[in-house]
């Protein structure tokens, strides 16, 4: 049995409604367009539905910057020590450091991770339908043989939504691919960018937790761009609106919820304070003016240092 049928099923189910919507208004069935709008659709969708992790990631991703002081901490207190108990010791202790955070080292992949089964089964769906025609089947759910074949024969500006940069020999495709590998790839790029040098706190930037999102930083542009020669035009403009939709939504996250201490932080207060909408600092009261002054203690004057009453001394009468 296809582990993906469920996914698949859901995917074609989200197709073919945006499909016919975008008929209905006059699209044409086989037309790209139509087709690269539902695509579309499907990606508003399935990021939609993500944002509740989303927001969860970026949780978490703050408690992995607030808890990097003390993993450095820890990291120093085991260095140079490779026994197996200090090795036992230091990851017990950094686990419980993480659940004490509530931090998690894999947050920042979470949506990536969730969004590959989606990926893969988008992929298996249109590369059945683009050999509909040959193999006469539809899909697994309501993307029948009609509309499978109809996909087939779409195409965007000459260039068939089934087809690679390395399986066409069709300028128009590979055309069309390198500019949406660009874009794929700058997007990404932007969006990891804007998170280094916007939204970080100066004091976390030798932490090895933003040494790997530096790393990270060119290893998925990379990524994206190898894999991208090998993926169908239509998987293609989901991936590509995927990275648009995050490129997005980390822009109104770091404008609106930046990291504390950051440069977006920084950039946040001022706007606020331009608008008069910072806090004001609250006044003391005399009252607490008046707790807040030392109060001098007065000392109890002793029996034995009590001032005895000055004696006049008698005056003799003049004569």
């Amino acid at each position: 049995m296809d582990l993906l049928f469920p996914i698949k099923w859901v995917i074609e189910l989200v197709l073919v409604t945006f499909h016919s919507i975008f008929t209905f208004f006059g699209l044409g069935a086989a037309e790209g367009i139509t087709w690269v709008l539902s695509i579309i659709g499907l990606t508003v969708i399935v990021r939609a539905a993500l944002i509740p992790v989303f927001v969860k990631q970026i949780k978490s991703q703050r408690n992995m910057l607030a808890a990097q002081p003390e993993l450095q901490k820890l990291q120093k207190k085991y260095k140079g020590k490779t026994d197996r108990d200090s090795r036992e010791k230091f990851a017990k202790e950094q686990m419980e450091l993480y659940k004490k955070t509530g931090s998690n080292p894999l947050s920042s992949c979470l949506p990536l991770l969730i969004q590959m089964p989606i990926f893969s089964a988008l992929f298996f769906t249109l590369n059945d339908a683009q050999h509909s025609i040959t193999s006469g089947k539809g899909g697994v759910g309501l993307l029948n043989l009609d509309l499978a074949q109809a996909f087939a024969s779409s195409n965007l500006f000459g260039a068939p939504l089934k087809d690679t940069f390395l399986s066409s020999d069709l300028l128009e495709v590979k055309i069309l691919a390198a500019i949406m590998i660009v874009a794929m790839t700058a997007s990404q790029f932007i969006t990891q960018k804007q998170i280094l040098a916007k939204n970080q706190n100066p004091a976390t930037q030798t932490s090895q937790y933003m040494q790997t999102q530096k790393i990270m930083l060119y290893v998925f542009p990379l990524i994206f761009m190898i894999s991208g020669i090998s993926f169908p035009l239509g998987v293609m403009f989901y991936w590509l609106a995927s990275n648009f939709w995050t490129m997005g939504q980390q822009f109104v996250v770091i404008r609106n919820m930046p990291t504390p201490g950051s440069q977006a932080h920084d950039a946040q207060q001022a706007r606020l304070a331009k608008k008069g909408k910072l806090p004001k600092a609250v006044e003391p009261t005399v009252e607490e003016i008046e707790e807040a002054k030392p109060r001098q203690r007065v000392q109890p004057a002793s029996k034995a240092r009590a001032k005895k009453p000055a004696v006049k001394k008698p005056t003799t009468p003049k004569k």
